[in-house]
């Protein structure tokens, strides 16, 4: 059995709806588990109120979860041109992971939200790639063969770097069909891919 873990943080629960189209994807792989986890909150209870940010029961993951998957895809909205602070305090943790070399060879991938298509969509793809480089990891982008990526009839996110969404300046705009299924298309990538090397591995040990 592949593992993929799709792992997010979501304010305003743009980015958990594509969290749940990726996991989707990954499932309709056979032979692939694919599990929905979220990062832990770093922003008080007080102020998540204030700003109207969603409740969220999806699972929490710690960052020693991290060793157990084939595949990790990361989800994170963008700030300032960067990815969530919380994504990044939970990927520092992962200090000990790396020291290991425990997640080199994995594959991962990463997908994103922003108010805008020039608020920092690629930027933030690209960027939150950099640390799961430092891990050794093996990144998968969203390729042309996803052509909803092109389309001229709207606003869509997503690029080769990794699908996404546009949630507009008042976060009203909701992942539209092209963006969910970007990220359906995404998730079974990526899990076709891990499961590809997971089988080479296993014929490898067998040998």
């Amino acid at each position: 059995m592949t593992r993929v873990l799709v792992l997010y943080y979501s304010s305003y629960g743009h980015i958990r709806e594509m969290a749940e189209a990726e996991a989707e994807g990954a499932r309709s792989v056979a032979g692939v588990q694919a599990d929905l986890r979220r990062v832990p909150e770093t922003v008080p209870e007080e102020v998540r109120e204030k700003a109207g940010f969603i409740a969220d029961d999806t699972a929490l993951a710690s960052p020693a979860d991290l060793e157990d998957y084939d595949a990790i895809i990361i989800g994170t909205p963008t700030l300032f041109g960067m990815m969530a602070g919380q994504m990044k305090s939970f990927l520092d943790q992962a200090g000990g992971l790396w020291a290991r070399n425990a997640l080199v060879g994995k594959v991962a991938a990463v997908f994103a939200s922003t108010g805008s298509q020039h608020g920092g969509h690629e930027a933030t793809l690209l960027t939150t790639q950099i640390p799961l480089l430092h891990f050794g990891m093996m990144i998968v982008g969203m390729p042309y063969l996803f052509e909803g990526q092109k389309s001229e009839d709207g606003i869509v996110g997503g690029s080769p770097y990794g699908a996404g969404t546009i949630a507009g300046s008042d976060g009203a705009r909701r992942p539209n069909e092209t963006d969910l299924a970007g990220a359906r298309f995404q998730g079974a990538y990526v899990a076709e891919i891990a499961a590809r090397l997971s089988r080479t591995e296993s014929r490898q040990e067998a040998a």
